[in-house]
């Protein structure tokens, strides 16, 4: 089964242009160089504690994803042992709130060389 985790970056973090980001999720799930990794990002908008509230009442997380004015977009997707790196964009007059959504798939892909 897939694994996803979410990662919000205030606007103190300040990123804005061609971003270098390097996530380390541990050892579950085990990403390795081989890993099958998808990265996705997107503009927040922060609330703080329990804003987004669950089925059961327990608090789920404190942004909503939002369509804002920034161009956010995620390339350069580089699986290794442990993490992940990756390229986040962030076109905008100022920095913004952005959720960063890491999904690892179960099993390896097949691989081959085009000819």
């Amino acid at each position: 089964m897939a694994k996803s985790i979410r990662v919000f970056y205030g606007k103190e973090h300040g990123l804005l242009g061609r971003k270098r980001l390097d996530f380390k999720w541990g050892i579950y799930p085990p990403i390795t160089p081989l890993s099958i990794v998808h990265v996705t990002a997107a503009e927040a908008t922060d609330y703080g504690a329990g804003y987004v509230i669950g089925p059961n009442g327990d608090a789920l997380q404190e942004f909503i994803f939002s369509l804002g004015d920034a161009d956010v977009w995620v390339s350069n997707v580089s699986p290794h042992s442990g993490g992940v790196a990756f390229i986040l964009h962030v076109a905008a007059a100022g920095p913004v709130d952005v959720v960063v959504t890491i999904t690892v798939e179960d099993g390896m892909p097949q691989q081959f060389r085009a000819t």
